[in-house]
């Protein structure tokens, strides 16, 4: 299992770095580990994490795609369905099969024919729209309740520090790091798209 494993995620990584995907760029922690990859997140347009870049990470079992694998923020982010640890908590990432609570349906969990693109793709869609009836961060989903337009506001930071936070990161990462080539790709197009919006809306880095 774990030589299909290992030969399906290389196929998947090929597959992200030949045809990218808007919002987010995937890549390994160590080009000798494939169950271990980082992923940037490019915080979704309209929403209160326009703007914002925040690293991941994806730890895949050996017997993928039969179990989910995890994945934690590392860069801090204050979010319901985030726990404060940085552990992402969301349905796709749940272990297949009946949920005990009976808050989810079988369908909405885990399946063996989820990708990283499907799983990214759903944690994009969670930070544009919560979910507060089962909560990772109860304090977070709280506020979420609360003041929805303001609970991201907790940890303003400027723009200016934002984006010197990314430029830092991709001057240290290799030449052929693909997902820093991605995100700053995908950076010039979302702040042409903002321009020509003519919005103007405040940063937050968590």
């Amino acid at each position: 299992m774990t030589g299909q494993s290992s030969l399906l995620l290389r196929k998947q990584l090929a597959e992200l770095n030949k045809n990218p995907v808007e919002g987010f760029s995937a890549g390994l922690v160590d080009d000798d580990d494939i169950y271990q990859w980082e992923v940037v997140v490019i915080g979704p347009q309209d929403t209160l994490f326009e703007g914002g870049f925040f690293k991941a990470t994806l730890t895949f079992p050996r017997n993928y795609p039969l179990r989910p694998p995890k994945m934690k923020f590392i860069t801090e982010i204050w979010h319901p369905n985030v726990a404060k640890n940085g552990d992402v908590c969301i349905s796709i990432l749940h272990e297949p099969g009946e949920d005990k609570y009976g808050y989810e349906k079988p369908e909405e969990r885990w399946l063996p024919i989820h990708t990283v693109e499907t799983i990214m793709i759903s944690v994009i869609s969670m930070l544009a729209d919560p979910n507060g009836d089962s909560p990772a961060n109860v304090d977070a989903a709280k506020e979420w309740r609360e003041d929805p337009k303001g609970v991201f506001k907790k940890k303003p930071s400027t723009q200016l520090e934002l984006h010197r936070g990314f430029d830092n990161w991709l001057h240290l990462s290799r030449p052929d790091d693909h997902g820093a080539q991605l995100c700053q790709h995908q950076l010039v197009t979302q702040t042409r798209k903002t321009r020509r919006k003519k919005v103007s809306k405040p940063i937050y880095l968590y």
